[in-house]
C-alpha cells in the first residue's frame, strides 16, 4: 500500500489517488469509525422500517453530505461499503482545482447508478444552500481544517432529527488553554491549561455544538469523542428537542495548579467554589468553560460498532476496522467519560513525590470504596473519578507504598 501523491492508496473497499493535497493515512481510525457510524444508521433505518411494516424504499432515501472531502476517501468508502442503492451522496471540496481528482476517485460510485453530486463550494455556501433548499442528511461529515465553530449552526440545520453530525477540528491551541484569546473568539469560552487537555478540547467543542442545537430548539446526544492530540473529533446525534436534563450538562471545570484538585459545576446551579486543600493563601482556580460536562460517549452504540466491525461487507478486503481503530474503540467502550474530573497518573505521582500508582489498581480501589472511577479512554494513563482529591491521593499513596514493599 503506497501513499505518495502520484500513487494509489488502498483502504477498506477504496482505491484512489490521494493527490497533492493534505492527506494522512494515519487518520484511518477516524474514517473507519465514520463508516461504522453510517452502517449503524443504515441498520437502524432498516429496523425501523421493519417495525413499521413498511419497505425501506418507501422511506426517505439515505442521504450523506461530505462537506470537506479532500481527495474523497471518506465519501468513496461510504458509497462502496455502506450506502444502499438509491441513496443520496453529496461530496464537496472548496478547492475547484481538486474537482478532477474527486471525479476520478469517485467514478466507481457511478458504475451502478447516477453517482454522487460533486461540487466545489466553500462549506458556508454549501451548508447555506442545503438549508435554503430544505435538504436534510442522515450524516453530515465536517472534517475541518482549523476550528469549525462558525459552521456548526448551519451544519446542524442540515442534519435530520435522529441523524449524526461528525465534526473534526485541527485547532489544538485554542481549546487546550494555549491560546486564551483564540478560545474566546472561536469557542465563546475560557480555556485554561489542564492536565486532561485533549478531553478539555472535546468538551469545549461539544459545548459549542450543544448551545447551537439548543438555540434551534434541538438537543444533542454525544455518540463518539476522541483525539490523538492534533485533531479533535466528535459525533453527536441530533434530537428533536433538548432533553430534560440536557441543560445540566453545560458547566464549568476548575483546576487548581497548586494542589491538583479539580471541581465541576453545572451553569444552572453555579455557586461558590469549594476551598481546595492548598496550605496558606489559596491560589486562584483555573476555570474553563462553558463546556460539556456530560458523557462523551454512548457505550451501547460503540459496542454495536465493535460487533458490526466483525462482519465487513464483501467489498472490503481484510478487516473493516484496522487495529489502531479497534484499540481506540475498545478503550472508548470501556469509558463513557461521564465524569469530567480526570488526572494523569504522572500528575498524581508529582503530588505524592514518588512513582505513579498502577492505573487499573487505582480504579479498582476507588470503586471498592464506593466511588465511581474509570481509566480514561480519551487520554492514556489517566484516571477519572468522583472521589474527593484527598481520597484519590491517599489511595494512590497506599498503592505506591505496596509496590515498593
Amino acid at each position: 500500500m503506497t501513499t505518495g501523491a502520484a500513487d494509489h492508496y488502498c483502504e477498506g473497499a477504496a482505491r484512489l489517488r490521494p493527490g497533492s493535497g493534505f492527506f494522512r493515512a494515519e487518520s484511518r481510525p477516524a474514517r473507519d469509525l465514520g463508516v461504522l457510524l453510517l452502517a449503524d444508521l443504515v441498520a437502524a433505518r432498516r429496523e425501523a422500517a421493519a417495525i413499521a411494516g413498511t419497505s425501506e424504499q418507501a422511506a426517505e432515501p439515505l442521504a450523506v453530505l461530505d462537506a470537506m472531502a479532500g481527495c474523497g476517501i471518506r465519501a468513496l468508502r461510504f458509497g462502496l461499503e455502506v450506502m444502499p442503492a438509491g441513496s443520496v451522496l453529496w461530496v464537496n471540496d472548496a478547492d475547484p482545482d481538486r474537482l478532477p481528482l474527486l471525479q476520478a476517485n469517485l467514478a466507481p460510485l457511478a458504475a451502478s447508478g447516477p453517482g454522487p453530486q460533486i461540487t466545489a463550494q466553500t462549506a458556508q455556501q454549501l451548508l447555506a444552500a442545503a438549508v435554503v433548499e430544505r435538504r436534510r442528511f442522515d450524516l453530515v461529515d465536517l472534517d475541518a481544517f482549523g476550528c469549525p465553530s462558525d459552521l456548526v449552526p448551519l451544519a446542524l440545520e442540515a442534519v435530520r432529527v435522529g441523524g449524526l453530525l461528525y465534526v473534526a477540528s485541527t485547532d489544538g491551541r485554542s481549546p487546550t488553554g494555549h491560546d486564551r484569546r483564540g478560545a474566546l473568539r472561536q469557542l465563546g469560552a475560557a480555556a485554561r491549561a489542564h492536565p486532561a487537555s485533549w478531553e478539555l478540547a472535546l468538551r469545549l467543542q461539544l459545548g459549542v455544538i450543544a448551545r447551537a442545537a439548543w438555540a434551534q430548539g434541538r438537543g444533542i446526544q454525544p455518540v463518539l469523542s476522541f483525539s490523538e492530540g492534533r485533531t479533535f473529533r466528535t459525533a453527536v446525534r441530533l434530537q428533536a428537542r433538548p432533553a430534560a436534563a440536557g441543560l445540566q450538562q453545560l458547566g464549568l471545570l476548575a483546576h487548581c495548579h497548586g494542589c491538583g484538585d479539580q471541581q465541576v459545576q453545572p451553569l444552572l446551579q453555579l455557586g461558590r467554589w469549594t476551598r481546595c486543600r492548598c496550605p496558606g493563601e489559596e491560589p486562584p482556580l483555573a476555570i474553563s468553560g462553558p463546556l460539556w460536562i456530560g458523557p462523551l460517549q454512548d457505550p451501547a452504540v460503540l459496542a454495536r460498532l465493535l460487533q458490526r466491525a466483525e462482519q465487513p461487507p464483501e467489498a472490503v478486503a481484510g478487516p473493516w476496522l484496522g487495529q489502531p481503530g479497534r484499540r481506540l474503540l475498545q478503550r472508548l467502550v470501556a469509558d463513557a467519560a461521564d465524569l469530567p474530573r480526570c488526572w494523569p497518573t504522572g500528575a498524581i505521582a508529582r503530588c505524592l513525590g514518588g512513582g505513579p500508582p498502577p492505573l487499573m489498581a487505582l480504579v479498582q480501589a476507588l470503586r471498592q470504596l464506593g466511588y465511581r472511577a474509570a481509566a480514561s479512554g480519551v487520554m492514556p494513563s489517566q484516571v477519572r473519578s468522583d472521589a474527593p482529591w484527598s481520597v484519590i491521593l491517599e489511595v494512590a499513596s497506599g498503592l505506591v507504598q505496596a509496590q515498593d514493599c
